[in-house]
């Protein structure tokens, strides 16, 4: 009986000391979780109030700037098309102007 006694109490014992420990644990992890939960709520509060407004500013002026681009491509157009037709007519001119200055040296000639 008093082997039964002695088992009996070292495994209370035993079983203290692990209930012990396990509630150190717990309570630290408890600890460790609350850290990082303010972290992270510091983490939420830089996006909502510095990186989100930010974004929006990007986003708006890549808009801006997709509208402008769109119109200086607009223009661009119209000013290569009016370069073409002031190319082609000076290419026009030069051809009369040959045919007028060869012909020209043709009346010399005779």
């Amino acid at each position: 009986m008093d082997d039964t006694f002695e088992l009996l109490t070292k495994m209370f014992s035993e079983f203290s000391e692990f209930r012990k420990d396990m509630n150190e644990f717990r309570n630290e992890t408890n600890s460790r979780f609350d850290s990082v939960e303010a972290r992270l709520s510091k983490v939420e509060i830089g996006i909502e109030n510095d990186i989100k407004p930010s974004l929006q500013a990007l986003h708006e002026r890549a808009a801006v700037n997709t509208d402008k681009l769109q119109e200086h491509s607009g223009r661009l157009d119209a000013i290569e098309n009016k370069l073409d037709y002031i190319v082609l007519s000076v290419n026009s001119q030069d051809k009369r102007l040959e045919v007028v200055e060869s012909s020209g040296r043709k009346r010399k000639a005779k």
